[in-house]
């Protein structure tokens, strides 16, 4: 399955910052040392590996992979349904 669309749609969120972070995510990234410009270029440079199911809601989120000039990272989103994203965690790949 190719979320090409789903894609596109997560990108402009980001690019014109159509977007929050939460809590967690910040914890997160600043556990393994990454700032907003590391998500954001890996949002815009990676691909979507997985969508998933919130259990209760059923709503989707989307695992994205992408990279900072170091290490791969992972960011998993979900659209509110206002249509803003909503970044709910960042994690560095474990090698």
């Amino acid at each position: 399955m190719t979320y090409d669309r789903i894609l596109k749609r997560i990108r402009d969120c980001v690019r014109t910052a159509n977007y929050n972070i939460t809590r967690h995510a910040h914890r997160e990234m600043f556990e393994d040392d990454l700032t907003i410009v590391d998500v954001e270029h890996a949002i815009l440079t990676g691909q979507i590996i997985e969508r998933q199911r919130d259990a209760l809601t059923r709503e989707a989120n989307y695992l994205l992979r992408g990279s900072t000039p170091w290490r791969e990272i992972d960011v998993a989103v979900a659209f509110a349904a206002s249509g803003r994203l909503n970044i709910i965690t960042v994690f560095a790949v474990k090698d």
